[in-house]
Protein backbone atom coordinates (compact mmCIF):
# COMPACT_ATOMS: atom_id res chain seq x y z
CA UNK A 1 0.00 0.00 0.00
CA UNK A 2 1.48 3.78 -0.63
CA UNK A 3 2.03 5.96 2.42
CA UNK A 4 -0.03 8.45 2.87
CA UNK A 5 2.13 11.59 4.31
CA UNK A 6 1.55 15.38 5.55
CA UNK A 7 4.07 17.99 6.69
CA UNK A 8 3.27 20.32 9.61
CA UNK A 9 5.28 23.65 10.34
CA UNK A 10 7.63 23.20 12.59
CA UNK A 11 6.01 24.52 15.67
CA UNK A 12 2.35 23.42 15.49
CA UNK A 13 -0.59 24.53 17.29
CA UNK A 14 -0.82 23.25 20.59
CA UNK A 15 -3.47 21.24 20.26
CA UNK A 16 -2.16 19.24 17.48
CA UNK A 17 0.85 18.90 19.49
CA UNK A 18 -1.35 17.37 22.13
CA UNK A 19 -2.84 15.28 19.42
CA UNK A 20 0.36 13.89 18.19
CA UNK A 21 1.37 12.91 21.50
CA UNK A 22 -1.60 11.15 22.25
CA UNK A 23 -1.04 8.82 19.42
CA UNK A 24 2.00 7.66 20.65
CA UNK A 25 0.46 6.56 23.80
CA UNK A 26 -2.20 5.19 22.49
CA UNK A 27 -0.09 3.10 19.84
CA UNK A 28 2.40 2.34 22.53
CA UNK A 29 5.10 3.91 20.50
CA UNK A 30 8.77 3.66 22.01
CA UNK A 31 9.86 6.82 23.94
CA UNK A 32 13.42 7.11 25.39
CA UNK A 33 15.91 4.22 25.13
CA UNK A 34 16.54 2.38 27.94
CA UNK A 35 19.84 3.65 29.78
CA UNK A 36 21.97 -0.23 28.69
CA UNK A 37 20.77 1.00 25.19
CA UNK A 38 22.28 4.44 25.29
CA UNK A 39 25.45 3.29 27.01
CA UNK A 40 25.76 0.51 24.51
CA UNK A 41 25.36 3.22 21.80
CA UNK A 42 27.81 5.33 23.75
CA UNK A 43 30.72 2.60 23.23
CA UNK A 44 30.16 1.13 20.18
CA UNK A 45 30.60 4.56 18.42
CA UNK A 46 34.35 4.33 20.10
CA UNK A 47 35.00 0.92 18.85
CA UNK A 48 33.32 -0.08 15.46
CA UNK A 49 34.23 -3.03 13.23
CA UNK A 50 35.93 -0.51 10.43
CA UNK A 51 36.48 -2.42 6.68
CA UNK A 52 40.33 -2.92 5.57
CA UNK A 53 39.04 -1.34 1.89
CA UNK A 54 39.06 2.29 1.90
CA UNK A 55 36.59 3.87 -1.27
CA UNK A 56 36.95 7.54 0.46
CA UNK A 57 38.30 8.34 -3.27
CA UNK A 58 34.26 7.78 -4.30
CA UNK A 59 32.97 11.27 -4.98
CA UNK A 60 29.91 10.09 -3.23
CA UNK A 61 26.79 12.50 -2.33
CA UNK A 62 23.19 11.68 -0.60
CA UNK A 63 19.84 12.77 -1.48
CA UNK A 64 17.86 13.55 1.10
CA UNK A 65 14.56 15.41 1.96
CA UNK A 66 15.82 18.80 3.37
CA UNK A 67 17.08 18.62 7.43
CA UNK A 68 17.70 15.32 7.32
CA UNK A 69 20.51 13.44 9.30
CA UNK A 70 19.94 9.74 9.14
CA UNK A 71 21.48 9.52 6.04
CA UNK A 72 21.15 5.60 4.61
CA UNK A 73 22.92 5.94 1.46
CA UNK A 74 25.61 7.64 -0.96
CA UNK A 75 26.05 7.55 -4.34
CA UNK A 76 28.39 7.88 -7.34
CA UNK A 77 26.81 7.20 -10.85
CA UNK A 78 29.35 6.65 -13.65
CA UNK A 79 28.96 5.59 -17.18
CA UNK A 80 31.79 2.82 -18.63
CA UNK A 81 31.54 1.12 -21.88
CA UNK A 82 28.11 -0.50 -23.15
CA UNK A 83 26.21 1.21 -20.09
CA UNK A 84 26.68 2.43 -16.33
CA UNK A 85 28.12 1.84 -13.14
CA UNK A 86 26.16 2.25 -9.63
CA UNK A 87 28.03 2.76 -6.45
CA UNK A 88 25.98 3.24 -3.61
CA UNK A 89 27.08 2.92 -0.50
CA UNK A 90 24.85 2.14 2.69
CA UNK A 91 25.60 2.59 6.30
CA UNK A 92 27.12 -0.22 7.95
CA UNK A 93 24.85 -0.69 10.81
CA UNK A 94 26.44 -3.69 11.64
CA UNK A 95 29.43 -2.10 12.29
CA UNK A 96 28.53 -0.99 15.11
CA UNK A 97 25.72 -2.94 16.63
CA UNK A 98 26.22 -7.02 17.43
CA UNK A 99 22.64 -9.18 17.16
CA UNK A 100 22.16 -10.32 20.76
CA UNK A 101 23.43 -6.69 22.08
CA UNK A 102 20.77 -4.52 23.68
CA UNK A 103 20.67 -1.90 21.09
CA UNK A 104 19.75 -5.05 18.55
CA UNK A 105 17.00 -6.65 21.54
CA UNK A 106 15.85 -2.94 21.68
CA UNK A 107 15.53 -2.93 17.74
CA UNK A 108 13.74 -5.80 17.36
CA UNK A 109 10.88 -3.88 19.65
CA UNK A 110 10.83 -1.09 17.31
CA UNK A 111 11.28 -2.57 14.05
CA UNK A 112 11.60 0.50 11.83
CA UNK A 113 11.49 4.22 12.72
CA UNK A 114 8.31 5.64 13.11
CA UNK A 115 8.07 9.16 11.31
CA UNK A 116 5.31 11.37 13.08
CA UNK A 117 5.02 14.79 11.59
CA UNK A 118 6.22 17.06 14.68
CA UNK A 119 8.77 14.42 15.60
CA UNK A 120 10.42 10.90 14.94
CA UNK A 121 10.56 7.30 16.78
CA UNK A 122 14.12 6.10 16.01
CA UNK A 123 14.94 2.60 15.52
CA UNK A 124 18.49 3.47 16.76
CA UNK A 125 19.44 5.90 18.82
CA UNK A 126 20.76 9.49 17.45
CA UNK A 127 24.33 8.98 18.37
CA UNK A 128 24.17 6.26 15.84
CA UNK A 129 21.58 7.20 12.91
CA UNK A 130 22.20 10.75 13.00
CA UNK A 131 25.47 10.62 13.67
CA UNK A 132 28.36 7.96 13.74
CA UNK A 133 26.88 5.38 11.18
CA UNK A 134 24.93 8.09 9.15
CA UNK A 135 26.59 8.89 5.62
CA UNK A 136 27.30 12.76 6.51
CA UNK A 137 29.02 14.94 3.91
CA UNK A 138 32.72 14.96 5.46
CA UNK A 139 32.96 12.21 7.45
CA UNK A 140 34.68 8.70 6.81
CA UNK A 141 32.42 6.03 7.46
CA UNK A 142 31.84 2.16 7.16
CA UNK A 143 29.65 1.11 4.74
CA UNK A 144 27.96 -1.73 2.84
CA UNK A 145 29.47 -0.28 -0.98
CA UNK A 146 27.22 -2.19 -4.07
CA UNK A 147 28.34 -1.84 -7.14
CA UNK A 148 26.07 -2.26 -9.78
CA UNK A 149 26.37 -2.71 -13.43
CA UNK A 150 24.16 -1.74 -16.07
CA UNK A 151 23.83 -2.23 -20.06
CA UNK A 152 22.61 1.16 -21.83
CA UNK A 153 19.21 0.58 -21.35
CA UNK A 154 19.66 0.58 -17.30
CA UNK A 155 19.26 -3.15 -16.95
CA UNK A 156 21.42 -4.59 -14.02
CA UNK A 157 24.63 -6.93 -15.97
CA UNK A 158 26.61 -7.41 -12.98
CA UNK A 159 26.30 -6.36 -8.96
CA UNK A 160 28.83 -7.38 -5.80
CA UNK A 161 28.83 -5.43 -2.52
CA UNK A 162 31.67 -5.49 0.02
CA UNK A 163 32.70 -3.46 2.98
CA UNK A 164 34.50 -0.43 2.77
CA UNK A 165 35.14 2.91 4.06
CA UNK A 166 33.49 6.10 2.55
CA UNK A 167 33.19 9.42 2.67
CA UNK A 168 30.62 11.54 1.46
CA UNK A 169 30.94 14.75 -0.47
CA UNK A 170 27.96 16.82 -0.49
CA UNK A 171 24.44 16.62 1.24
CA UNK A 172 21.73 17.45 -2.02
CA UNK A 173 17.67 17.78 -1.72
CA UNK A 174 15.82 16.91 -4.00
CA UNK A 175 14.15 19.99 -5.37
CA UNK A 176 18.39 20.81 -5.81
CA UNK A 177 18.68 18.16 -7.96
CA UNK A 178 15.39 18.62 -9.54
CA UNK A 179 16.18 22.22 -10.14
CA UNK A 180 19.71 21.54 -11.57
CA UNK A 181 18.31 19.12 -14.05
CA UNK A 182 15.68 21.19 -15.38
CA UNK A 183 18.16 24.20 -15.52
CA UNK A 184 21.09 21.82 -17.76
CA UNK A 185 23.20 22.67 -15.02
CA UNK A 186 23.44 19.09 -13.48
CA UNK A 187 26.21 16.96 -14.40
CA UNK A 188 27.69 13.96 -13.54
CA UNK A 189 26.15 11.96 -10.58
CA UNK A 190 22.92 14.11 -11.10
CA UNK A 191 23.12 14.29 -14.92
CA UNK A 192 23.47 10.48 -14.96
CA UNK A 193 20.93 10.31 -11.94
CA UNK A 194 18.28 11.92 -14.23
CA UNK A 195 19.17 9.67 -17.18
CA UNK A 196 19.85 6.15 -15.30
CA UNK A 197 16.57 6.87 -13.81
CA UNK A 198 14.71 7.79 -16.64
CA UNK A 199 15.72 3.90 -18.23
CA UNK A 200 14.70 2.48 -15.12
CA UNK A 201 11.09 3.65 -14.75
CA UNK A 202 10.56 2.53 -18.50
CA UNK A 203 11.91 -0.43 -17.67
CA UNK A 204 9.40 -0.99 -14.78
CA UNK A 205 7.15 -0.15 -16.96
CA UNK A 206 7.88 -2.47 -19.26
CA UNK A 207 8.10 -5.57 -17.01
CA UNK A 208 4.77 -4.25 -14.83
CA UNK A 209 6.17 -2.58 -12.45
CA UNK A 210 4.56 0.00 -10.55
CA UNK A 211 4.92 3.84 -8.96
CA UNK A 212 1.48 5.24 -7.43
CA UNK A 213 1.63 9.16 -7.74
CA UNK A 214 0.99 9.61 -4.31
CA UNK A 215 1.13 13.22 -3.38
CA UNK A 216 1.85 14.37 -0.28
CA UNK A 217 -0.52 16.20 1.95
CA UNK A 218 1.53 19.63 3.57
CA UNK A 219 -0.27 21.74 6.64
CA UNK A 220 0.72 25.69 5.71
CA UNK A 221 -0.25 28.70 7.52
CA UNK A 222 -3.09 30.52 6.03
CA UNK A 223 -4.15 33.86 8.31
CA UNK A 224 -4.69 32.89 11.88
CA UNK A 225 -5.43 29.28 10.83
CA UNK A 226 -3.74 26.48 8.61
CA UNK A 227 -4.67 24.85 5.28
CA UNK A 228 -3.87 21.71 3.76
CA UNK A 229 -2.02 21.60 0.29
CA UNK A 230 -1.25 18.40 -2.10
CA UNK A 231 2.12 18.30 -3.19
CA UNK A 232 2.75 16.28 -5.87
CA UNK A 233 6.54 14.26 -5.68
CA UNK A 234 8.81 15.49 -7.86
CA UNK A 235 11.10 13.40 -10.43
CA UNK A 236 14.16 13.77 -8.74
CA UNK A 237 12.21 11.44 -5.93
CA UNK A 238 11.59 9.08 -8.65
CA UNK A 239 14.83 8.48 -10.11
CA UNK A 240 16.73 8.62 -6.83
CA UNK A 241 14.32 5.60 -5.54
CA UNK A 242 14.53 3.64 -8.56
CA UNK A 243 18.51 3.48 -7.64
CA UNK A 244 17.05 2.21 -4.31
CA UNK A 245 14.95 -0.19 -6.13
CA UNK A 246 17.63 -1.74 -8.29
CA UNK A 247 19.91 -2.46 -5.36
CA UNK A 248 17.11 -4.22 -3.83
CA UNK A 249 16.51 -6.48 -6.95
CA UNK A 250 20.37 -7.02 -7.66
CA UNK A 251 20.47 -8.33 -3.04
CA UNK A 252 16.89 -10.17 -3.88
CA UNK A 253 18.97 -12.11 -6.90
CA UNK A 254 21.99 -12.53 -5.32
CA UNK A 255 20.57 -14.47 -2.08
CA UNK A 256 17.90 -16.55 -4.61
CA UNK A 257 20.69 -17.56 -6.13
CA UNK A 258 22.66 -18.16 -3.10
CA UNK A 259 19.13 -19.80 -1.62
CA UNK A 260 19.35 -17.94 1.72
CA UNK A 261 17.84 -14.81 2.45
CA UNK A 262 15.06 -12.27 3.30
CA UNK A 263 12.75 -10.68 0.89
CA UNK A 264 10.22 -8.54 0.40
CA UNK A 265 7.22 -9.74 -1.15
CA UNK A 266 4.00 -9.10 -2.38
CA UNK A 267 1.52 -11.93 -3.95
CA UNK A 268 0.19 -11.39 -7.47
CA UNK A 269 -3.66 -9.31 -7.19
CA UNK A 270 -6.27 -12.58 -7.64
CA UNK A 271 -8.01 -12.15 -10.96
CA UNK A 272 -11.25 -11.33 -9.19
CA UNK A 273 -9.88 -8.70 -7.63
CA UNK A 274 -7.93 -7.45 -11.40
CA UNK A 275 -11.41 -7.85 -12.81
CA UNK A 276 -13.17 -5.69 -10.60
CA UNK A 277 -10.39 -2.83 -10.83
CA UNK A 278 -10.77 -3.26 -14.79
CA UNK A 279 -14.16 -2.89 -14.33
CA UNK A 280 -13.88 0.48 -12.12
CA UNK A 281 -11.47 2.08 -14.83
CA UNK A 282 -14.14 1.53 -17.32
CA UNK A 283 -16.88 3.28 -15.04
CA UNK A 284 -14.41 5.86 -14.59
CA UNK A 285 -13.36 6.02 -18.37
CA UNK A 286 -9.85 5.50 -17.54
CA UNK A 287 -7.88 3.33 -20.20
CA UNK A 288 -7.11 -0.27 -19.67
CA UNK A 289 -5.84 -1.14 -22.92
CA UNK A 290 -6.46 -5.03 -23.31
CA UNK A 291 -2.79 -6.72 -22.77
CA UNK A 292 -1.63 -3.74 -20.68
CA UNK A 293 -0.74 -4.16 -16.95
CA UNK A 294 -1.53 -2.30 -14.11
CA UNK A 295 1.62 -0.46 -13.88
CA UNK A 296 0.73 0.48 -17.49
CA UNK A 297 -2.28 1.84 -16.72
CA UNK A 298 -1.60 3.78 -13.67
CA UNK A 299 1.38 5.13 -15.43
CA UNK A 300 0.67 9.05 -16.18
CA UNK A 301 -2.27 9.51 -14.24
CA UNK A 302 -2.85 12.50 -12.38
CA UNK A 303 -4.34 12.23 -8.56
CA UNK A 304 -5.91 16.20 -9.70
CA UNK A 305 -8.06 14.93 -12.40
CA UNK A 306 -11.40 13.52 -10.08
CA UNK A 307 -11.82 10.50 -12.01
CA UNK A 308 -8.25 9.50 -12.07
CA UNK A 309 -8.04 9.84 -8.25
CA UNK A 310 -10.59 7.64 -7.98
CA UNK A 311 -9.16 4.81 -9.90
CA UNK A 312 -6.03 5.16 -7.80
CA UNK A 313 -7.97 5.23 -4.64
CA UNK A 314 -9.70 2.29 -5.83
CA UNK A 315 -6.98 0.08 -7.58
CA UNK A 316 -5.14 0.39 -4.35
CA UNK A 317 -6.93 -3.10 -3.45
CA UNK A 318 -4.31 -4.71 -5.79
CA UNK A 319 -1.38 -3.65 -3.74
CA UNK A 320 -2.46 -5.00 -0.44
CA UNK A 321 -0.79 -8.23 1.07
CA UNK A 322 2.89 -7.09 1.52
CA UNK A 323 5.38 -8.94 3.81
CA UNK A 324 8.54 -10.55 4.34
CA UNK A 325 9.69 -14.28 4.13
CA UNK A 326 13.46 -16.08 5.16
CA UNK A 327 14.39 -18.89 3.69
CA UNK A 328 17.28 -20.89 4.04
CA UNK A 329 17.66 -23.84 1.27
CA UNK A 330 15.20 -24.20 -1.59
CA UNK A 331 13.54 -20.23 -2.29
CA UNK A 332 10.42 -19.29 -1.53
CA UNK A 333 7.25 -20.66 -3.91
CA UNK A 334 6.52 -16.93 -3.66
CA UNK A 335 9.44 -15.27 -4.00
CA UNK A 336 8.08 -11.97 -5.97
CA UNK A 337 6.96 -8.62 -5.55
CA UNK A 338 4.21 -7.60 -7.73
CA UNK A 339 4.64 -3.84 -7.57
CA UNK A 340 7.99 -3.97 -8.32
CA UNK A 341 7.75 -7.11 -10.43
CA UNK A 342 10.58 -8.72 -9.85
CA UNK A 343 12.20 -10.52 -6.37
CA UNK A 344 13.31 -8.11 -3.96
CA UNK A 345 14.94 -7.23 -0.82
CA UNK A 346 15.20 -4.52 1.51
CA UNK A 347 18.77 -4.01 2.09
CA UNK A 348 19.27 0.18 1.56
CA UNK A 349 17.73 1.41 4.99
CA UNK A 350 19.26 -0.24 7.83
CA UNK A 351 19.50 3.26 9.76
CA UNK A 352 15.76 3.07 9.58
CA UNK A 353 15.01 -0.48 8.89
CA UNK A 354 15.56 -3.50 11.56
CA UNK A 355 15.30 -6.06 8.20
CA UNK A 356 18.19 -4.19 6.02
CA UNK A 357 21.05 -4.92 8.30
CA UNK A 358 20.20 -8.47 8.93
CA UNK A 359 19.62 -8.83 4.90
CA UNK A 360 22.82 -6.74 3.85
CA UNK A 361 24.89 -9.31 5.84
CA UNK A 362 23.49 -12.09 4.27
CA UNK A 363 24.51 -10.19 0.59
CA UNK A 364 27.83 -9.79 2.26
CA UNK A 365 28.35 -12.89 2.71
CA UNK A 366 27.52 -14.47 -0.18
CA UNK A 367 29.06 -12.15 -2.09
CA UNK A 368 32.58 -13.00 -0.36
CA UNK A 369 32.04 -16.84 -0.72
CA UNK A 370 31.31 -17.17 3.20
CA UNK A 371 28.91 -18.91 5.35
CA UNK A 372 26.43 -16.31 6.54
CA UNK A 373 27.56 -16.32 9.66
CA UNK A 374 25.13 -18.38 12.44
CA UNK A 375 24.44 -16.04 14.38
CA UNK A 376 22.44 -13.93 11.65
CA UNK A 377 20.86 -17.42 10.69
CA UNK A 378 19.64 -18.02 14.24
CA UNK A 379 17.09 -14.84 14.00
CA UNK A 380 16.40 -14.82 10.44
CA UNK A 381 13.03 -16.55 10.83
CA UNK A 382 11.83 -14.49 13.39
CA UNK A 383 12.60 -11.36 11.36
CA UNK A 384 9.00 -11.06 9.07
CA UNK A 385 7.28 -11.32 12.23
CA UNK A 386 8.76 -9.02 14.20
CA UNK A 387 8.37 -6.54 10.87
CA UNK A 388 5.02 -7.46 11.05
CA UNK A 389 3.80 -6.36 14.42
CA UNK A 390 5.92 -3.33 14.05
CA UNK A 391 4.66 -2.23 10.80
CA UNK A 392 1.35 -2.26 11.67
CA UNK A 393 2.12 -0.13 14.05
CA UNK A 394 4.00 2.40 12.08
CA UNK A 395 1.27 2.75 9.79
CA UNK A 396 -1.29 2.78 12.47
CA UNK A 397 0.56 6.26 13.33
CA UNK A 398 0.77 7.08 10.39
CA UNK A 399 -3.19 7.27 9.27
CA UNK A 400 -3.98 8.66 12.51
CA UNK A 401 -1.60 11.51 11.91
CA UNK A 402 -3.40 11.87 9.04
CA UNK A 403 -6.68 12.16 10.63
CA UNK A 404 -6.30 14.44 13.53
CA UNK A 405 -4.60 17.02 10.96
CA UNK A 406 -7.12 17.39 8.74
CA UNK A 407 -9.74 17.11 11.42
CA UNK A 408 -7.98 19.77 13.55
CA UNK A 409 -7.62 21.92 9.57
CA UNK A 410 -11.48 21.74 9.47
CA UNK A 411 -12.86 21.87 12.89
CA UNK A 412 -14.14 25.35 12.62
CA UNK A 413 -15.75 24.77 9.41
CA UNK A 414 -18.54 22.42 10.30
CA UNK A 415 -22.11 22.88 8.34
CA UNK A 416 -19.61 24.49 5.09
CA UNK A 417 -20.19 23.35 1.62
CA UNK A 418 -17.18 22.06 -0.37
CA UNK A 419 -16.22 20.77 -4.02
CA UNK A 420 -15.15 17.01 -3.48
CA UNK A 421 -14.73 13.98 -6.05
CA UNK A 422 -16.43 10.67 -4.74
CA UNK A 423 -13.07 8.28 -4.93
CA UNK A 424 -14.92 4.96 -3.13
CA UNK A 425 -18.17 3.74 -2.18
CA UNK A 426 -19.05 1.55 0.41
CA UNK A 427 -20.78 -1.82 -1.13
CA UNK A 428 -24.40 -1.17 0.08
CA UNK A 429 -23.41 2.17 -1.80
CA UNK A 430 -24.49 3.99 1.76
CA UNK A 431 -21.59 5.99 1.55
CA UNK A 432 -17.68 6.61 0.94
CA UNK A 433 -15.08 8.26 0.91
CA UNK A 434 -14.67 11.77 -0.87
CA UNK A 435 -11.64 13.76 -1.73
CA UNK A 436 -12.14 17.34 -0.87
CA UNK A 437 -10.56 19.91 -3.24
CA UNK A 438 -9.79 22.44 -0.84
CA UNK A 439 -8.90 21.77 1.83
CA UNK A 440 -7.12 18.65 0.29
CA UNK A 441 -8.44 16.22 2.54
CA UNK A 442 -10.12 12.82 2.16
CA UNK A 443 -12.65 11.95 4.20
CA UNK A 444 -15.58 9.47 5.15
CA UNK A 445 -19.13 10.78 3.70
CA UNK A 446 -22.14 9.87 4.52
CA UNK A 447 -25.12 9.62 1.58
CA UNK A 448 -27.15 7.29 -0.97
CA UNK A 449 -25.60 5.96 -4.18
CA UNK A 450 -22.55 8.16 -4.18
CA UNK A 451 -21.30 8.49 -7.82
CA UNK A 452 -18.17 7.32 -7.88
CA UNK A 453 -15.94 9.28 -9.97
CA UNK A 454 -17.96 12.50 -10.07
CA UNK A 455 -17.74 15.68 -9.00
CA UNK A 456 -20.18 16.42 -6.47
CA UNK A 457 -21.06 19.41 -3.22
CA UNK A 458 -20.61 17.74 0.15
CA UNK A 459 -21.21 19.33 3.40
CA UNK A 460 -19.35 19.29 6.57
CA UNK A 461 -21.02 17.35 9.07
CA UNK A 462 -17.94 16.75 11.59
CA UNK A 463 -14.41 17.46 12.51
CA UNK A 464 -13.70 16.67 16.01
CA UNK A 465 -9.48 16.13 16.42
CA UNK A 466 -10.14 14.61 20.15
CA UNK A 467 -11.67 11.17 18.14
CA UNK A 468 -9.94 12.08 14.74
CA UNK A 469 -13.31 12.22 12.93
CA UNK A 470 -14.02 14.16 9.50
CA UNK A 471 -16.88 13.49 8.04
CA UNK A 472 -19.03 14.65 5.44
CA UNK A 473 -22.70 14.28 3.67
CA UNK A 474 -23.57 14.60 0.47
CA UNK A 475 -25.78 17.90 -0.28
Amino acid sequence: MPHKSIRVPEDPHPRLSDGFERIRRELRLPGEFPPAVRAEAEQVTRTPTLPTLDRTDLPLVTVDPPGAMDLDQAMHLEERRGGYRVWYAVADVAAFVRPGGAIDAEARTRGETVYMPDARVPLHPAVLSEGAASLLPGATRPAALWCVDLDAEGRVVGADVTRALVRSRERLDYDYVQTAVDTGTADGTLRLLAEIGRLRLALERDRGGVTLPTPEQEVVPDGDGYRVELRAPMEAEAWNAQISLLTGMAAASMMLDAEIGLLRVLPPAPAEKIAQVRRVAAALGVPWPDGAGYGEVVHGLDPKIPGQAAFLEESTVLLRGAGYVAFNGAPPAQAGHAAVAAPYAHVTAPLRRLIDRYATEVCLSVAAGEPVPEEVQRVMGELPGVMRVTGRRAGAAERACVDLVEAFVLRERVGQTFDAVVIDVDEGRSGGLVQVTDPAVVARCDGERLPLGEAVRVRLTRADPATREVRFSLT
